[in-house]
């Protein structure tokens, strides 16, 4: 089976290169930017002002070749993609929650941003605690390395290769 997706909008953002942009929401605090919605999904924003924080899914537009076990950026071992969040994946699907701070018409404001400029997004979510935060018990390899997630930026290693060669 073939999926096919078209982008709803793009995101408008201070990172113009894979290095040094924060690698996930927790190390990007403050950072603003905008989602620039395709006018004909305007409508579908009804009612989205009242929640301070959506949900993005996007697609990781310069993420490289997709490797079953790779090298994450807060650990110096490889570890298999199910269980990091590397950008090169086998559908490179990113997901961020960020904080929703004005709408105007098709523009969305939007706070604490980890995605390159141009990044097409395929579609907005409300975030919902009660729906969304889960009672955590176990966080895998990440336990001893989560402390690291405000201080490490990306270093181009999930590069496409042509990115790279830039």
């Amino acid at each position: 089976m073939k999926i096919n997706f078209e982008p709803i909008g793009y995101i408008k953002s201070p990172h113009k290169e894979a290095e040094g942009t924060p690698i996930q929401t927790g190390g990007a605090k403050g950072i603003e930017g905008e989602l620039e919605l395709l006018s004909k999904h305007q409508a579908g924003l009804k009612d989205l002002e009242g929640f301070s924080h959506i949900i993005l899914l996007y697609y990781c537009h310069k993420a490289g070749d997709n490797k079953l076990v790779r090298k994450p950026f807060m650990d110096d071992k490889e570890h298999g993609i199910f269980s990091i969040r590397a950008p090169s994946r086998p559908n490179s699907i990113g997901l961020s929650v960020v904080r929703l701070t004005e709408i105007k018409d098709n523009i969305l404001k939007i706070k604490d941003l980890d995605m390159l400029d141009g990044t097409p997004v395929l579609d907005i979510k409300p975030y919902v605690p009660e729906m969304d935060v889960k009672e955590v018990t176990n966080i895998g390899w990440l336990e001893k390395n989560i402390h690291k997630m405000e201080v490490k930026k990306d270093d181009g290693r999930f590069l496409d290769e042509k990115e790279r060669e830039k």
